[in-house]
């Protein structure tokens, strides 16, 4: 199974949590040698994404975070992100796990980026899910 996992690169601490549980989460499911690709941020996810698909990559594994402000940046990021993202997987057919945080506030994103001390692993859950849809499609 060939997976590439587009990463954001704003927030450092939380990104490299949501990709280590991804990185985990493959190599526990016998993926060798997954591509990672990083971009600036969430709203760049799409564009790289649908270069992974359509290169012939079995799944994307997407993984971004958004934290709100005092603007409304933060529901425009979201929006696109999360419709590119879809888009990408409707035009495709190929799987894209979602592994994009929205959250009001850096603690919410720190207690699912899964860090030691996370409550969540949402790195790990995008790619088991885009594993797992992979292998529904399989059988269709």
């Amino acid at each position: 199974m060939r997976i590439v996992v587009v990463a954001a690169s704003w927030h450092t601490t939380v990104m490299e949590g949501l990709l280590g549980g991804a990185l985990r989460a493959l190599a526990a499911a016998g993926v060798a040698d997954p591509q990672v690709v990083r971009v600036p941020g969430s709203f760049e996810l799409p564009v790289a994404a649908m270069k992974a698909a359509s290169a012939g990559a079995d799944a994307v594994v997407a993984l971004g975070v958004v934290i709100r402000g005092g603007t409304p940046h933060f529901d425009y990021v979201c929006q696109a992100a999360t419709s590119g993202l879809t888009e990408v997987a409707l035009q495709t057919r190929v799987p894209v796990g979602f592994g994009v945080l929205t959250c009001d506030d850096e603690a919410q994103a720190l207690a699912r980026a899964g860090l030691p001390g996370s409550t969540e692993d949402k790195g790990a859950q995008a790619a088991e899910a885009a594993i797992a849809t992979v292998l529904a499609l399989r059988e269709l």
